[in-house]
């Protein structure tokens, strides 16, 4: 059987999110699900009823030693992706996180430094840079449309009640979750900044407790200057009842674009030779989180689907994954410079 033909022994580390990870790799005609591990029974028994044939372990140095498994989704919490894909890596498995990449920039340039070492593929999930109104978006950026980027403004406006720091007992640590509203909520809106608007040249940043009886913050505001000379503001909170936005906009010299998290909302371009009517065109298509607005060539490109499938992919064509350590431990280091802000007081800059 041919690379392009056969199929990736796939498993599963953490049945949480990872559920999502095995039904994307049980759906996948390149892939094989072949083993998931967790400790808890109860997940497990579900596995097994949901996915025909698959084998579960309570121990992970077991399934490492399962010759099947060739690549393995880490859906731990955040603190340990490190100290697991590096074990993975280091025993021959390709491996797939999930965000953040660790909670550390130190912790996560153990991943990068592994997949180096080991040279096994290594991808990262921020699947937000696969929604429906991202791929306008980032085009309208790599286009020039939107000339200079001036502004951009940004704010993930969620809502968590108490329950659900308390449920499982490490949400909200910074021991285990690295952080709150930013760290778990909001980064893969931080990975979205970075990946529009580029490196970054400071931070200067406030974050509090103001709804909830937790150990890391649940609100932050922040300042950001970019390399390039544009500005942004990033706000992240878990007390926005009910849960109101995701806010992601971008002001250039030459239009704007105002999304609420896969939903474009505003398309203003000045060289537009009719600018309400490509407005009304773009919003039509890409205005409602619509999955048909995909291109036809890349109809799987949403959610933990596309980035399971392009791991596989990745591993069976042996290519690069889209979204790899080097560049997901930039979205790290921003939320932890402004954890460092805020309990500093100061700026903190990048070199």
């Amino acid at each position: 059987m041919s690379t392009s033909q056969r199929k990736l022994g796939y498993a599963v580390l953490g049945l949480g999110i990872g559920m999502a990870h095995a039904d994307a790799a049980y759906a996948s005609d390149r892939a094989d699900l072949v083993a998931v591990c967790d400790l808890n029974e109860k997940k497990l028994a579900k596995a097994v009823r949901k996915y025909a044939g698959v084998t579960t372990y309570t121990d992970f140095e077991e399934m490492l030693k399962d010759p099947r498994v060739e690549c393995i989704s880490i859906c731990l919490p955040s603190a340990m992706h490190a100290d697991f894909a590096v074990r993975a890596m280091e025993a021959g498995k390709h491996v797939l996180v999930e965000k953040p990449l660790d909670i550390t920039p130190e912790r996560a340039r153990l991943i990068e430094e592994a997949r180096v070492r080991t040279g096994m593929t290594c991808g990262v999930v921020h699947q937000n840079r696969f929604n429906v109104d991202m791929y306008p978006i980032r085009e309208a950026v790599d286009s020039g449309r939107l000339g200079k980027l001036i502004l951009g403004t940004f704010g993930v406006k969620w809502y968590r009640d108490q329950a659900y720091y308390d449920n499982g007992g490490w949400r909200g640590t910074w021991e285990m979750d690295g952080g709150g509203s930013l760290m778990n909520q909001s980064v893969h809106t931080v990975d979205l900044m970075q990946w529009l608007m580029g490196d970054v040249e400071s931070v200067t940043s406030h974050m509090g407790i103001y709804n909830h009886d937790i150990k890391t913050e649940d609100t932050t505001a922040s300042l950001i200057k970019f390399k390039s000379g544009a500005v942004a503001t990033f706000v992240s909170t878990t007390c926005a009842y009910p849960g109101i936005s995701t806010e992601i906009m971008l002001y250039g010299t030459g239009g704007t674009v105002e999304a609420d998290a896969d939903c474009l909302k505003t398309w203003k371009m000045t060289d537009s030779p009719d600018e309400d009517a490509e407005e009304a065109e773009m919003l039509a298509r890409y205005g409602g989180g619509n999955l048909t607005a995909i291109p036809e060539d890349a109809a799987r490109r949403f959610g933990h689907d596309h980035v399971v499938e392009d791991m596989i992919a990745a591993v069976l064509d042996g290519r690069d994954p889209e979204v790899m350590p080097a560049d997901a431990l930039k979205a790290v280091e921003i939320v932890c410079a402004v954890y460092d802000s805020a309990r500093t007081g100061k700026t903190v800059y990048f070199n």
